[in-house]
């Protein structure tokens, strides 16, 4: 026979995992946009045409940042290259290539003022989907304790508690997006 908290304590893991899920994506795309200082996050989801089939860079080349400013990519096969200098060339980076038929160079110039501003508002478009996927998943997480309390599989007081203990998890999560939003700003406003 199953205790009477299974129900919470599976509604409640799964919550869980898919706030950890929510966050985890977050900070993924504030990896993506790029700051005056070098970073392979920036570009190591980029899809490249590799033999024709989309591939993310980081599956094809190691890239590093030997310098603040600069990004080297060392592809697995030389005869990618022409590919990824065409990814990076069409992204939205605004990042000019170079190689010398062993590795890709990546200058990362300094951000404008304007730039700058332009990409906090992005981070703060990235920081709110984040925050609506965390809401999402509280949405799903009390209708799914509502239905244990319709199935007469837990009590009013069950669903109070549960309801109550998915809004804390959600606080905890969208400060963490939050926190994570605000470091990017300031990473970005950083000269």
């Amino acid at each position: 026979m199953r205790h009477e908290g299974y129900f919470m304590d599976r509604i409640m893991a799964e919550a869980e995992r898919k706030f950890k899920k929510a966050v985890e994506i977050a900070a993924q795309e504030f990896g993506s946009i790029r700051t005056g200082r070098a970073s392979p996050a920036i570009i190591e989801r980029l899809q490249v045409s590799y033999y024709g089939t989309p591939t993310p860079l980081n599956q094809i080349a190691t890239i590093s940042a030997p310098e603040p400013r600069l990004l080297v990519i060392q592809p697995y096969d030389r005869n990618s290259i022409p590919d990824i200098e065409k990814a990076l060339t069409q992204s939205d980076l605004g990042l000019v290539p170079a190689d010398d038929g062993e590795v890709i160079r990546l200058p990362v110039p300094q951000l404008t003022e304007e730039r700058r501003k332009e990409l906090s508002k992005l981070v703060k478009v990235r920081a709110e989907e984040g925050r609506v996927a965390v809401r999402n998943v509280r949405r799903e997480a009390v209708e799914s304790l509502r239905d244990e309390e319709k199935k007469g599989d837990a009590t009013k007081d069950d669903l109070h508690r549960g309801t109550e203990e998915v809004q804390k998890l959600t606080d905890r999560y969208i400060k963490e997006i939050d926190e994570l939003m605000e470091k990017k700003i300031d990473e970005l406003m950083e000269i």
